[in-house]
């Protein structure tokens, strides 16, 4: 039985953001920072957050509990368990065939997860950037 009514439980649920996180926020604007350029929106399988085209790198920022991640975040709720799990296993298995399909058409799939960003954000960062390889300094002065 939840604790809270259903329209409460149905506006806290529409306050969930999908895109424009602030974990995503901050990625790109040490990205940006660091002299990459990006797109966001973008047709390939499962709509990755972050693309670099020229790069063909793919970059997705989860959350650990919408995409099960196993770490302390991840905790399936002991309310409607079964509905959850089955809907957080599907969202895992759904970021599997999206990865398989990307790697497949010859991109590069990057995954930040929410726990490690907050935890380690330089350490995650320069991981993305050893993926993508130099940032094109074109327009960019040194200061």
């Amino acid at each position: 039985m939840d604790k809270i009514s259903k329209e409460r439980r149905s506006w806290n649920m529409s306050r969930i953001r999908s895109s424009n996180t602030s974990l995503e926020l901050e990625v790109r604007k040490a990205l940006h920072a660091l002299g990459f350029r990006y797109r966001l929106r973008s047709s390939l399988p499962g709509h990755p957050d972050i693309v670099f085209p020229k790069k063909r790198v793919a970059l997705f920022i989860n959350g650990c509990f919408w995409h099960s991640h196993g770490c302390k975040l991840s905790t399936i709720p002991t309310t409607r368990h079964d509905f959850w799990a089955e809907k957080l296993g599907n969202n895992k298995n759904r970021d599997k065939r999206v990865n398989g399909q990307l790697k497949a058409m010859g991109w590069r799939v990057v995954t930040l997860w929410e726990c490690e960003i907050k935890e380690q954000f330089e350490r995650e960062l320069a991981r993305v950037v050893k993926v993508i390889g130099p940032a094109s300094n074109h327009g960019i002065r040194n200061i």
